[in-house]
């Protein structure tokens, strides 16, 4: 699933270059991904609109409209956000395309068909009615409050760092990544952490997170890119731990698969 640098760098890539632009037709080719509204009815609605600034928030991303409110976006699975030229072909598995002056597209691409498109009043509109909480590389999520959700989390680390109604924008890939950095056994509960191993794991959040967008690479895509010392390379069975050289084990948590070091990460 696209987690936070993925969104990030969809954002940077190909949200951000459009600022300014006008939609002179917009084509939802599966109204089944829009939520909300009527794939005839965004398309009504977004055509001849321009398109103002991007902004992420979690997993999530909104690109202002000048007639009002935002086009927010999620990407499921695997979905992807492009920027095309004019003779460029169509992804495959385009769901919804913005045709913008100059003859650019931005395409909206799910092969899963598990995200979802749909008009917001605005990002913190969005942010209240989804439960989100807060998102984990904004300057104002202080380790104070990171570690008061620590603190009240009865589920495993690894469990509490993917709950999006907790912090937004960390899915099971970074949350493996981030534990690893910080040398944290994944099924320890949350509340037992103690106050320096809390400041341990907020810092190496940021500095993960931080780390994987300014070399442009997400959990799926670009990870030959990511610095070295990274889990992620190496996060599958027969992998082996980039630091210490042993051999990467795997669990079952909240029913997803975990990667750990045993000997960085003991429990």
């Amino acid at each position: 699933m696209p987690e936070l640098p993925e969104v990030e760098l969809f954002k940077r890539r190909a949200a951000d270059p459009c600022r300014g632009r006008v939609i002179s037709k917009a084509v939802v080719s599966d109204p089944g991904i829009v939520e909300g509204i009527s794939g005839k009815a965004l398309e009504k609605r977004l055509s001849g609109e321009r398109l103002g600034s991007a902004r992420r928030y979690g997993k999530n991303l909104f690109i202002e409209l000048s007639g009002g409110g935002a086009l927010a976006m999620h990407f499921g699975m695997n979905g992807s956000l492009a920027l095309l030229s004019k003779d460029e072909p169509d992804p495959p598995y385009t769901r919804l395309q913005l045709h913008l002056d100059k003859g650019a597209r931005l395409a909206y691409v799910n092969p899963r068909r598990i995200g979802r498109v749909s008009l917001a009043k605005g990002e913190a509109a969005f942010v209240e009615e989804a439960g989100l909480g807060p998102d984990v590389l904004d300057a104002t999520f202080k380790p104070e409050a990171f570690s008061a959700i620590l603190a009240t989390g009865k589920r495993d680390i690894k469990s509490v760092l993917m709950d999006q109604e907790l912090m937004a924008g960390i899915g099971n890939i970074y949350s493996d990544e981030i534990l690893f950095q910080a040398r944290i056994y994944p099924g320890i509960p949350a509340a037992k952490l103690r106050r320096d191993q809390a400041g341990q794991l907020f810092r190496a959040m940021r500095k993960t997170l931080e780390a994987a967008v300014e070399s442009g690479a997400g959990s799926e895509q670009g990870i030959e890119r990511l610095p070295k010392g990274f889990l992620i390379p190496q996060r599958r069975r027969g992998g082996r731990c980039p630091r210490c050289g042993s051999a990467i084990a795997a669990i079952k948590h909240g029913g997803r698969t975990c990667y750990y070091c045993p000997r960085c990460q003991p429990k």
